[in-house]
């Protein structure tokens, strides 16, 4: 029988402690915000080994992320708001319920965009994970890209401030 893991006080959410199953409601989550918006990842000190899940928050014009393509597998859903998503040098607009299906190795980012926040469920795989960043004017056109291209998410992040834990704001729809 699998246990229960408790929900315990996490910056100024709650989080799971231990690996056993748990039930927790988004707006009582851990939320971390910085650069690149708000999100909660639903983990606790035992991290999800196989599926990382996440729902992110962007406001107009806020990068989710540094462009980039992995070798894994990753989906998206818009769940409110609009945003623009860059892929393969290409901007596509979105809105709540578009759906983006990333197969390995495509180049991409959202950016928040519209007259108020985007909340995106981003799901992809934890296996071993291989990412690159590389150069592109459409990425750099939204504070995306790199100056120049890299395999190491240190590098990618070097100018940007770590991320802060933070309250839930009332981000996501009733």
């Amino acid at each position: 029988m699998i246990p229960e893991a408790p929900l315990r006080p996490a910056g100024s959410g709650l989080a799971p402690e231990g690996a056993g199953w748990f039930v927790l409601n988004v707006r009582g989550a851990r939320w971390r915000e910085g650069d690149f918006g708000a999100f909660t990842g639903f983990e606790g000190d035992a991290r999800f080994p196989q599926l990382g899940i996440n729902i992110g928050v962007l406001e107009p014009g806020q990068p989710a992320c540094m462009y980039h393509r992995e070798n894994e597998q990753e989906d998206f859903l818009v769940l409110s708001g609009e945003c623009l998503l860059l892929i393969e040098g290409q901007e596509r607009s979105l809105k709540a319920w578009d759906f983006v299906h990333c197969p390995p190795w495509t180049e991409h980012v959202f950016v928040g965009a519209g007259a108020g926040p985007c909340a995106i469920l981003a799901v992809g795989s934890r296996s071993d994970r291989s990412v690159l960043y590389p150069v592109n004017e459409v990425a750099w056109k939204y504070g995306a890209g790199v100056d120049t291209e890299t395999g190491e998410p240190a590098e990618a992040y070097a100018r940007f401030r770590p991320d802060a834990d933070v309250e839930y704001r009332g981000w996501l729809p009733a």
